[in-house]
């Protein structure tokens, strides 16, 4: 089944739901709000591929990472929202982000407009600096399977939306040139692409208590299909309640699975993070 057929029947699941919160009996039950505003420190990488300009003889494919974020990055902003009445719920999480690679990454390849990939040296790698805007976004709708004072678990159904905007220059020692000669890659250049990816999404949320304190654990898991050939989330962590809310630490790994020709290449974000929750 292609990922197009896969992400239209995630969607009807995500319509059946929303129309089954909005007019399921619930009138016993108030709205309740979460907003957690966090930091995520992740380790970046994954490699670039460019398409072939139009006139050009070959574009880079370029390295990123691994890295830390706060090496790369420009600016962000990070929260998540959860809207529950009775055992519905809305979930969703914003990330944007603006990052700049200047010391960890280097041209790995050049594909030709025609012919095969020309490898390049890591000894031909002077300077190489990818700049990345993206807006991660994303939207789910969840049902409660589980609701008791030592833990909770909602199933959900949704959507993923990655947004990125990406440029490269490079400064190699020698040109990259074909066996006949022609100059695939010049020294110094430099080229950029964006893409938007639509991915549907199922997974597993929730938290259990440890002991009878203050202290529990929080999780999510997801993963679905539809731009990507894959992509998947996933995040466990410890938590302690205040009167206001609750305090959570949280490690997160997050990674995007793209066919060969696509502009990003296996590209991850593995890291720990930080947030508070209030609830209202």
């Amino acid at each position: 089944m292609s990922g197009r057929n896969r992400i239209s029947e995630i969607l009807v699941l995500i319509i059946t739901l929303a129309s089954s919160a909005a007019f399921a009996e619930t009138s016993a039950d108030e709205w309740q709000f979460q907003l957690t505003p966090y930091l995520w420190l992740p380790v970046i990488e994954g490699s670039v591929k460019y398409e072939v300009p139009p006139g050009g003889g070959g574009s880079p494919k370029v390295e990123v990472g691994p890295t830390d974020w706060l090496d790369l990055l420009n600016i962000g902003a990070l929260v998540s929202g959860t809207a529950r009445k009775g055992r519905f719920s809305i979930y969703s999480d914003l990330v944007y982000l603006s990052l700049t690679s200047k010391n960890d990454g280097r041209v790995l390849s050049v594909g030709p407009g025609s012919g095969g990939v020309i490898p390049v040296s890591a000894d031909l790698n002077l300077n190489t600096r990818t700049d990345l805007d993206g807006l991660l976004w994303t939207l789910a709708f969840g049902y409660s399977v589980q609701d008791t004072e030592t833990a909770s678990a909602d199933i959900f159904v949704g959507a993923r939306f990655l947004g990125v905007d990406l440029s490269t220059s490079w400064d190699l020692t020698a040109a990259i040139t074909a066996p006949g000669g022609s100059v695939v890659l010049p020294a110094q250049g430099n080229i950029g692409s964006d893409k938007d990816l639509w991915d549907g999404i199922v997974g597993i949320r929730g938290r259990f208590a440890v002991g009878s304190g203050n202290w529990s654990v929080p999780y999510h898991f997801d993963a679905g299909t539809g731009s990507s050939d894959l992509t998947w989330n996933a995040m466990a962590g410890l938590s302690y309640a205040f009167g206001w809310g609750d305090l959570v630490f949280a490690y997160r790994h997050l990674s995007y699975d793209q066919d060969a020709n696509s502009l990003l290449q296996d590209f991850n974000f593995s890291g720990p993070g930080i947030g508070g929750t209030f609830r209202f």
